[in-house]
């Protein structure tokens, strides 16, 4: 079996399209800003899915319940092992589908659900590059009417994967009591404190600041070339073979910080799952405001 890179083309999709072993995911969440509650909420994507077109033969991710722990306090929490087999298992995935994921975003829902299948240590999973907006405006099939059930698959790894931080991990990290660094992927506005939605603005303490939209090309929604992403993080920490921890606000963003370090090989890296989401809510830790300061 060949290997699976973290990043398809479009080209490559249209190819493979067909394969018996092949399962086309979509993932997207929508933020409605005017809403009836005058607060922005997330919204599935299930409706534009259902109704708007969607990827021949795909299939829709549920982020909201199947793919996350609805139980934890924080929203989009990567669920338990338990949970994530029996939704892989609804979806009809085994443990060696090859699954290509997307989303009509900017891909960062894509490489929410690509990391999670990374942690449990699915081998052949990737991120159509590009996504939805890529796919239609080259104008390539999609698909539309009734959605045909699929079977079930019983969903068996054997293996935790990597890419996983905790908040201890990122104490550690803070403290100096492991050399690695931590890499925030949200505005600089954010990131500063000059703006924010959380109780405590800014950043953690010894982030570096790499905003998750200066990774894509605003044309087609698809991650820049290798060698301009390798330039982009170099930019901001040193890829020397330490740990580099990616965090956002809620732990998406981020996730397309981890794809983008998985596309050009970096094997060290992880995201911080709960981000500043949880991170804040501990008011015994620390936050920074202000411009980050260079790593060396």
């Amino acid at each position: 079996m060949t290997e699976l890179p973290p990043l398809v083309s479009t080209e490559w999709l249209a190819v493979h399209l067909g394969d018996p072993d092949l399962v086309i995911l979509e993932a997207s969440i929508f933020l409605d800003t005017k809403n009836a509650s005058g607060r922005p909420e997330f919204r599935s994507g299930l409706d534009a899915f259902e109704g708007d077109g969607r990827l021949p033969q795909s299939r829709f991710a549920d982020l909201f319940f199947d793919y996350s722990d609805a139980s934890a306090t924080l929203p989009f929490t990567r669920p338990q092992r338990s949970q994530f087999i029996e939704s892989a298992t609804r979806s009809g995935i085994a443990a060696t589908t090859t699954l290509v994921i997307f989303d009509r975003l900017v891909g960062q829902w894509a490489a929410r659900l690509w990391w999670l299948f990374k942690t449990f240590g699915h081998q052949r999973v990737a991120v159509l590059d590009g996504g939805f907006k890529k796919w239609s405006s080259e104008g390539r099939q999609i698909e539309t009417g009734q959605i045909w059930p699929h079977l079930p698959e019983k969903y068996q790894n054997l293996w935790d994967g990597l890419l996983l931080a905790s908040k201890q991990d990122v104490e550690k990290i803070v403290l100096g009591e492991d050399r690695a660094a931590l890499v925030c992927l949200l505005p600089e506005d954010d990131f500063t404190g000059a703006v924010s939605a959380r109780q405590r603005a800014g950043h953690i303490p010894g982030s570096v600041n790499l905003p998750f939209k200066t990774l894509l090309d605003p044309r087609t929604n698809a991650l820049l070339p290798p060698d301009q992403l390798r330039a982009a993080f170099e930019a901001v920490v040193p890829l020397d073979g330490r740990k580099i921890v990616t965090y956002c606000g809620g732990g998406i963003a981020s996730t397309l910080g981890a794809l983008a370090l998985s596309v050009i090989g970096y094997g060290n890296a992880a995201e911080y799952d709960g981000s500043l989401a949880e991170w804040v809510e501990d008011t015994s830790l620390p936050m920074e405001t202000g411009p980050a300061k260079p790593l060396r």
